[in-house]
This record gives structure tokens, sequence and C-alpha cells, in this order.
């Protein structure tokens, strides 16, 4: 991937596929943790919403890409992330953020789900994120974070979003993720862990 050394010295420019403030602030968090010669932007708003109709996280994280990719000519940061529950054969998985319905909220997803595992006792679940930064000579970076934990009977927290107050994540300290700081989800969280791994890989191709 030697096109990337021609960044040494200078700013890359890396414009954001998500619209969703609560991403951007966990991606942005990240970012600023690792010392890179990087700017974030955020997505144009006359780019229009991309249809994530791959069939796994990584098909949906390389169609957002390569969106921004074309409509800015600039470097695009994407990711899909999935919670995958034993009991309910790895759902809602890729359809995580639209369970309940396209236009479902937080809320709706979260009580479709509840309601799917009411007599469940096996509560087992993992979340898994895809990041993905696309470059425009077609070249990308790739990086994986996977985090276990258990799906709580009621939510717990009022922080995070999603899934967030019903996902107790193993070595949380018995918090969801609701109830921890974003500092405190990041250090564990699949995004975090998935960003953290794409910004170190991008830290050494940068020579950083």
């Amino acid at each position: 991937m030697n096109h990337i050394y021609k960044y040494i010295n200078m700013i890359l420019t890396i414009v954001l596929a998500t619209a969703n403030r609560d991403k951007v602030a966990e991606i942005t968090k990240v970012f600023q943790q690792v010392s890179l010669p990087v700017e974030l932007l955020d997505r144009p708003g006359h780019v229009p919403e991309v249809e994530e109709t791959g069939s796994t996280l990584e098909e949906n994280a390389r169609l957002k890409a390569r969106a921004l990719v074309d409509a800015t000519g600039k470097a695009a940061l994407a990711d899909d992330t999935g919670l995958e529950v034993f009991a309910l054969e790895g759902a809602p998985g890729v359809r995580s953020s639209r369970y309940a319905g396209e236009h479902a909220s937080y809320a709706d997803n979260v009580a479709k789900l509840l309601r799917e595992l009411d007599q469940v006792d096996d509560r087992r679940a993992r979340f898994r994120t895809v990041a993905l930064l696309a470059f425009p000579d077609d070249t990308e970076l790739l990086a994986e974070g996977v985090v276990s934990g258990m799906i709580t009977r009621i939510p717990k927290g009022n922080g995070g979003f999603g899934y967030d107050p019903v996902f107790l994540p193993n070595g949380g300290g018995g918090l969801t993720f609701a109830e921890m700081s974003v500092e405190q989800k990041n250090s564990i969280s699949h995004r975090g862990l998935a960003f953290k791994a794409l910004a170190d890989r991008l830290s050494e191709m940068l020579g950083s």
C-alpha cells in the first residue's frame, strides 16, 4: 500500500460516512487518543444516506465508505455494527439498526429484543464492528472489534445509544455500556476496539 506514503508530512482528510452524532463522538474520541496527522470531516449534507443492502457488516461498511469517496474525492471512514445474540442464531446481526423496522428508534429495537428473549435463559451475545477506511485509489484499511457479554432483562443506564442499556459486556465491572462514560466504553467496546485497531494501522503506514 505504497500510496499511503504520499500522505506523510501532510494532513490526511477523512470524511466520516456516518451522520449519527453518537457514533461521530465515539470515533472522534478514539482518533484524538492517537497521534495522527488526520482531520475528520462530517459527512456533507448533500450526500444522501446509503442504503445498507449488504449481507455482511463488511459489505455495508464498504458501501458507505465508497459512496463518500465517490461524492467527495477524499478518503472516507465507515463502519457497520451488529449485535449477535446466541439464542437468536446471531440476530439481529446485520439488521441491528433496523430490527424493529426500517424507521425504528433505539427504544423500538431494544423493546423487540427484550420481547424475543422474554422466556430465554441463555442471554449470551456479542457486539461486532467492522471499520473500513477507503481511499480514492480503491485501496482500503479494514479492522474489526468484538466484545462478548450478555443481554440484561431490563435496560440500565442513561448513556450511550442503541442497545447499550441492555448489553452487559464481559470485563465491564458489572455495568452496561449505557452506565459507562464514553472513555470507559471506548476502552473495551467493539467500536472502540475496531477504530483503535484501524487508527493504529494507519499510524504505522503513515510512519507516525
